[in-house]
C-alpha cells in the first residue's frame, strides 16, 4: 500500500501476546449468524444459532472493559454480507512494526479483507500483502523473537515459508494442529511470566513436549476447551480477560499471579471464537529487549 503524501503514518507494533495493549481493532457482531458451518462449535450450536442482541451487548461490554484498561479501540465498518466479521484477529496481524494482511482459508471471509484495507488506509497504516496461500491471524502467536504458527486447514506451510523469509531474524516454529482445531489460538496462548495456556490434545506428542520445555504450562481440559479456555486476551500488567465459565483455568491463572477479568462472552463463543479471536492488536508497549 502506498500512502498519499498528506497522510500521517500511524505506527504499529507487536512483539508478544502480553505486553501492555495500547490499540486494538474490533468489529461488533451486528450481523453475526451461523450460516455455513466452519468449525465444530458452530455445528453444535447450528439449531440454536446466535442471539444477535445478546451478542451485541456482550461485545459492547468487552469493548468497555478494554477502554477502562486504557486501550484505544478502533471499530471496523460492518457489512451485512459478512457474518464472521467479529473475529478480527484472523484477517491480519502485526509482527514488530509490520502489519500483514492475511490470506483467508475460508471463501466466506474473503470480503473482510477489503473492509480492513480500507480502514488501514483511512488510519494511515501501511501494510504488506505478501501471501498467495492461506494464512490467518488466529494461527500466529508471537513471543519476543519467536513466531509460532499453526499448521491447520486455514494456514499452509507455503505461507509459513513466506513468513520465515520476511522475518529472517525471527525463529518461525510451525506447530501441526489436530483437524478439529480451527486455529492455533484455540489451543495455545502465551500469557506472560513464562506461562502458557495449552490444550494438550491439539498437538502432536513431540510438539507438546517441546512446548512444555519452553513454558510453565496451564493445561486446559476438554470441557473448558469447548468453551475456549485457551482463547484469553492479555491486556498487560498480568491482566487477562477470560470467560467466567472456565473456572479451573481462571483459578490456575490466578495461582500463577495473574489478575483474571471475567467477562461474559457466552453468545459469541457459539461461533467458535472468544476474546483473542475478537481482537486485532495493532500496538502493544515495546519490550525493553527482545
Amino acid at each position: 500500500m502506498v500512502l498519499k503524501p498528506t497522510q500521517q503514518v500511524e505506527t504499529t507494533r507487536s512483539q508478544n501476546e502480553y505486553n501492555k495493549l495500547e490499540k486494538v481493532i474490533v468489529c461488533p457482531p451486528l450481523y453475526m449468524e451461523i450460516r455455513e458451518i466452519i468449525n465444530e462449535t458452530q455445528r453444535h450450536y447450528l439449531d440454536e444459532n446466535i442471539d444477535v442482541e445478546k451478542a451485541k451487548k456482550q461485545h459492547q461490554n468487552f469493548v468497555e472493559v478494554l477502554q477502562k484498561n486504557g486501550i484505544e479501540v478502533i471499530t471496523l465498518p460492518v457489512d451485512p454480507r459478512l457474518n464472521e466479521q467479529v473475529f478480527t484477529r484472523d484477517i491480519g496481524f502485526c509482527i514488530d512494526d509490520k502489519f500483514l494482511i492475511s490470506h483467508m482459508g475460508s471463501q466466506i471471509r474473503q470480503g473482510e479483507l477489503d473492509v480492513l484495507k480500507s480502514k488501514l488506509q483511512q488510519l494511515g497504516i501501511s501494510y504488506l500483502n505478501p501471501f498467495t496461500a492461506p494464512i490467518e491471524g488466529g494461527d500466529v502467536i508471537l513471543e519476543n523473537g519467536r513466531i509460532f504458527v499453526g499448521v491447520s486447514e486455514r494456514t499452509s506451510r507455503d505461507s509459513i515459508e513466506i513468513l520465515a523469509e520476511l522475518f529472517p531474524e525471527h525463529e518461525v516454529i510451525p506447530l501441526s494442529l489436530s483437524p478439529d482445531i480451527l486455529h492455533l489460538d484455540c489451543a495455545l496462548n502465551i500469557i506472560g511470566n513464562s506461562n502458557a495456556v495449552i490444550y494438550p490434545e491439539a498437538f502432536t506428542k513431540e510438539d507438546y513436549r517441546f512446548l512444555r520445555k519452553q513454558y510453565e504450562v496451564i493445561e486446559v481440559s476438554e470441557k473448558e476447551q469447548f468453551t475456549l479456555g485457551t482463547n484469553v486476551l492479555s491486556v498487560g500488567g498480568n491482566k487477562v480477560l477470560s470467560l467466567p465459565q472456565n473456572q479451573t483455568v481462571n483459578e490456575k491463572m490466578r495461582e500463577r499471579g495473574f489478575s483474571v477479568i471475567e467477562v461474559d462472552f457466552s453468545e459469541i463463543i457459539k461461533s467458535g471464537g472468544s476474546f483473542r479471536c475478537c481482537s486485532l492488536p495493532i500496538k502493544r508497549k515495546r519490550s525493553i529487549s527482545i
